[in-house]
């Protein structure tokens, strides 16, 4: 068995889990954003419309990512 010192995750699987995890900060500001009381229908739709960008983004950050783990959890 590797001890933990000797283990590092695949270089590819770490930065599109970096990068999903920036993504997922920035989704959930914007759902934060939506909450806020009084917002006028420009802001209402200028967030909704980032979050829209923001699910896309979500969507293609984890097409694959799946497989990759599993990869990486059978090279473990």
């Amino acid at each position: 068995m590797k001890t933990a010192e000797t283990i590092a995750i695949n270089e590819t699987l770490s930065i599109l889990l970096q990068e999903l995890a920036k993504e997922c900060q920035e989704t959930l500001k914007l759902i934060s954003q939506l909450q806020i009381k009084d917002l006028s229908a420009e802001q209402i739709s200028t967030i909704l419309s980032e979050l829209a960008v923001s699910t896309v983004h979500l969507h293609t950050h984890t097409e694959g990512l799946q497989d990759l783990i599993n990869d990486e959890i059978e090279r473990l």
